[in-house]
């Protein structure tokens, strides 16, 4: 297998691989930039965004004054059953704790009010433009656990795999002479257009 073939071959492959990731990326795009329209469409519907589920006594022990806020924001994810979602933990105000746990498929915010030692927990209703946006800006390797690194390996791939499938492309283009003009026109739409907004933004 000469190298030209093994190259086709691998752009073609690569892009199979990667369908179901540009697709995400490219649907999930649509609600980032259009927030505004998804969210005035949901008010006219008069639904709910929010659920509680629960309202009632909590005692989350000592509250430090320090922003190490996760071993808290665990207890409660442990409480609750939800050890397999991923949370973060914030100061509200000097009063109030505020655990948001999530998963592709739900959303809770938990708000703790120190005071009160009471605890309030609040049920995301479901929405596909959430879940597009959330597997959008999902990664890193924060988080700890085996399942939310295995997704930020994955991301790290298919970055790289998008790399490849640009140089495959590249290549690919170059060895047809006859396709070189037009291949510079693309060339040069696609760089003056990323550069213009790059220098305007």
């Amino acid at each position: 297998m000469t190298f030209p073939h093994l190259n086709r071959r691998t752009h073609l492959y690569l892009g199979l691989f990667l369908t179901p990731w540009v697709l995400m990326y490219a649907l999930s795009s649509i609600p980032i930039s259009h927030n505004d329209y998804f969210e005035q469409r949901d008010k006219e519907k008069g639904l709910p965004l929010w659920k509680k589920t629960f309202d009632g006594p909590y005692d989350l022990g000592p509250i430090p004054d320090s922003p190490l806020l996760k071993p808290l924001g665990a207890k409660v994810v442990r409480d609750f059953h939800m050890e397999e979602a991923t949370y973060g933990v914030y100061r509200q105000s000097p009063t109030q704790l505020n655990i948001y746990v999530y998963t592709f498929w739900r959303s809770v915010q938990f708000k703790y009010f120190i005071n009160e030692k009471r605890l309030t927990a609040e049920d995301r209703r479901f929405r596909w433009e959430s879940f597009l946006t959330g597997m959008h800006s999902r990664g890193g390797f924060a988080d700890g656990r085996l399942f939310p690194a295995l997704w930020a390996i994955v991301i790290d791939l298919v970055c790289l795999a998008f790399l490849i499938w640009v140089a495959s492309g590249l290549y690919m283009w170059w060895c047809l002479p006859g396709l070189r003009t037009w291949g510079w026109v693309a060339v040069a739409g696609g760089v003056l257009t990323f550069g213009f907004f790059l220098v305007r933004l």
